[in-house]
């Protein structure tokens, strides 16, 4: 990598490589050295933009919450349209399917790591804390639309999808569930205070 190149762009191509190596290798195998070789740059590059190997994880989870965000943000404007269930399951097949498991096994794997995150989420796991509430946030707005019924606990609700969906892609030797299987888990625990034509996926 040219040392000219713009620290976005580096931190960018930084934080993909980590998730490659997070992907095939697990928590143990994220190194400094592993994600520089994987991005093709030498070691420096990476220590020229972030003061130590924690802090670098630590501005990827960020990177990735604010995608989670983000795109809590968009389910949360697509209430009212769709099905409840199937807005669902495609929002945590979306989470879960990406890198996310991986991520949390890294968070929950590294004390430092944790540590330094804890300023921005002082309780629970990062990444799924914030996925939570964007699912409470969803729920929410579907309640006052009348797709939800009024005395839903969506609090109750939403952390109950993420830990199932969390489970439910848990295990990385095996294939990812097909949309049949997550769909299944998202009416089972919605199914119940969705009203009307909106549970059908």
């Amino acid at each position: 990598m040219p040392t000219g190149v713009a620290m976005r762009d580096a931190r960018e191509q930084l934080f993909e490589a980590a998730e490659r190596v997070l992907l095939t290798s697990g928590p143990n195998g994220l190194t400094s050295r592993a994600v520089t070789t994987e991005a093709g740059c030498a070691k420096g590059v990476l220590h020229r933009h972030f003061a130590d190997f924690d802090e670098f994880l630590a501005e990827l989870v960020r990177d990735r919450i604010a995608r989670t965000e983000a795109r809590g943000a968009t389910l949360r404007e697509n209430a009212g349209t769709g099905s409840v269930v199937g807005n669902i399951t495609g929002a945590l097949t979306e989470l879960f399917g990406s890198v996310a498991v991986a991520m949390v096994g890294l968070v929950t794997s590294r004390d430092e790591l944790r540590a330094r995150l804890r300023e921005a989420t002082p309780t629970g796991i990062p990444l799924l804390n914030e996925a939570t509430a964007t699912l409470t946030a969803y729920l929410t707005a579907e309640r006052e639309l009348g797709r939800v019924r009024a005395d839903a606990d969506v609090t109750v609700l939403a952390p109950t999808l993420i830990g199932a969906g969390h489970l439910l892609f848990a295990d990385r030797t095996a294939p990812p569930p097909g949309p049949e299987a997550v769909t299944k888990v998202v009416a089972a625990v919605v199914g119940g205070v969705v009203n009307g034509g909106s549970t059908a996926t």
